[in-house]
């Protein structure tokens, strides 16, 4: 048991309670805990909101100018202790090193975005749209908002919501996993660092207890989330009946089409990186391949042979391409899904539950270790195709043509990412077109966003209106006033009675 307690951030500093839960936190690469995080009761969710709430008026009325300083003050920092931050993800999610670098980037990313928040800000503004009337519009920032956000990605995902949030004059309070907890209060203290003031960013650790009092919190007015569908369902359905903006995102279940012209070389490469990278921990890794015509009998040897020299190894070793399972849960639900793969017909290639976990290094055998598995001739009623399994399984599904591959897709309930290996514009082009899913990738594996496209998918992987970050998680973050004046000695019209019209 250790005696490292990861506890709150509320008003700019720790706040130490003692709790009447404690969860562990593991190093998955070890399988022995690491810490114990705090769950919040609801009396440490009233005091993140009420320091947040009494933050808010003075951090409203500070220049958009002023505010973005304090994101480049931030940014800075964030660029100097990167590795710091890294670490700490690899240490309690199992990533390797490398790919938590890439996660952090990727964060920086949305922080320099949000430093141009004054002019992102800028409203519209016509002048005499009717004799002596001006008209413009403006954007106001919310008030209290809240952030709650997966296990995968304990930095970046965070960073997709607070930088953007703040810089638009709200505050702001963060619900991390309590499976990865320690990168929150390492940005907390940046942020403070950076010369945030005290109440604008708040940490509250916890379970559901804690997002559920955050959605039903009337000062809350705000939430944003990003976890699995039936989570993102339940949490988009209690906050609409509270009168708050919800921006929910689900889950995934993301196809790769390999057409016959593809380079497969490159493909292999793309398959392999994009399905066990992050051990398919990943809501953009692509778990289905869609071979279509004679593609698979050439490709399925090389993915089968590189599926089986996957380097699975402790994350903080710099030549990892694959760390362990986050929990023992986790690695049991995935193991279970491969059992149902087997029992429902599928043909596995590569099975990742005969992983010799000696091999991770000394001291490492205990931890949650899997290896890749590769699964052949899914079909679209098999388990293992419908749901998300969220582990390092790529099921590979044969279709005649490009047009099968589509309505295939399309036809899934989840619309997050997919991608289109081939050297045909026209098929490209079609394929962009007709597919229905939120973030589309031609000869690209995973195709996230930039800071300033923003990021979401389609049908039952996103519930609320807009996707996280870039200009979308501006327009959520803020609200729009229209104002039309004018002045007496403008216009003589006496009393009117009549809806207004330009004259």
């Amino acid at each position: 048991m250790s005696d490292t307690i990861i506890n709150h951030y509320i008003n700019g500093q720790v706040v130490e309670t003692e709790p009447a839960q404690r969860q562990d936190v593991f190093n998955p690469a070890s399988g022995k805990v690491s810490a114990q995080v705090a769950l919040a009761s609801p009396a440490d969710v009233e005091s993140a909101v009420a320091a947040a709430q009494a933050a808010f008026p003075a951090w409203a009325d500070t220049p958009p100018l002023r505010r973005a300083r304090v994101m480049f003050r931030f940014l800075e920092l964030l660029n100097a202790h990167k590795d710091e931050l890294a670490r700490a993800i690899t240490l309690e999610h199992g990533k390797v090193f490398t790919d938590a670098q890439g996660e952090v980037a990727r964060g920086i990313d949305i922080v320099e975005f949000a430093c141009g928040i004054p002019q992102l800000l800028k409203g519209d503004y016509t002048e005499q749209v009717s004799t002596g009337i001006d008209n413009w519009t403006m954007r106001q920032p919310l008030g209290v908002v809240a952030g709650v956000t997966p296990f995968n990605f304990p930095v970046m995902v965070p960073m997709w919501m607070f930088p953007v949030a703040i810089a638009a004059g709200n505050t702001f309070i963060l619900k991390p996993s309590p499976l990865d907890p320690s990168a929150s209060l390492l940005m907390a203290d940046l942020l403070k660092q950076a010369g945030l003031p005290d109440g604008v960013f708040n940490v509250v650790q916890g379970d559901k207890d804690s997002v559920e009092a955050l959605l039903d919190h009337p000062d809350v007015k705000a939430l944003s989330f990003v976890g699995s569908t039936p989570i993102a369902n339940l949490i988009y359905e209690r906050g609409a009946r509270n009168g708050k903006r919800v921006q929910a995102l689900g889950g995934a279940k993301n196809h790769m089409v390999v057409m016959p012209d593809a380079n497969l070389d490159k493909a292999v490469d793309a398959l392999i990186g994009a399905a066990y990278g992050s051990a398919g921990e990943r809501c953009m890794a692509i778990s289905v391949a869609v071979l279509v015509g004679d593609v698979a009998d050439k490709i399925m040897p090389a993915l089968a042979e590189r599926t089986q020299a996957l380097k699975v190894k402790n994350g903080l070793e710099l030549d990892a391409e694959m760390g362990p399972i986050v929990t023992a849960q986790a690695h049991q639900r995935i193991t279970g899904y491969i059992e149902k793969g087997v029992q429902e017909g599928a043909e596995l290639l590569v099975d990742g539950r005969d992983f010799d976990s000696s091999v991770t290094g000394d001291g490492n055998a205990e931890g949650f270790w899997m290896g890749g598995t590769l699964f052949d001739n899914v079909a679209p009623e098999m388990t293992i195709y419908r749901e998300e399994i969220f582990g390092p399984v790529l099921v590979c599904v044969r279709v005649p043509d490009v047009a099968t591959a589509i309505q295939l897709i399309n036809d899934h309930e989840f619309g997050n990412g997919v991608s289109c290996f081939t050297e045909s514009g026209s098929v490209a082009r079609e394929f962009g077109r007709r597919i229905q899913v939120g973030m589309v990738g031609i000869n690209v594996p995973i195709p996230v966003p930039m800071a300033w496209h923003g990021f979401g998918g389609w049908k039952r992987s996103l519930f609320g209106d807009t996707h996280a970050y870039g200009e979308e998680g501006v327009r959520f973050y803020t609200k729009q006033k229209s104002i039309m004046q004018r002045w007496s000695d403008s216009i003589d019209a006496g009393a009117e009675f009549v809806m207004p019209t330009a004259k």
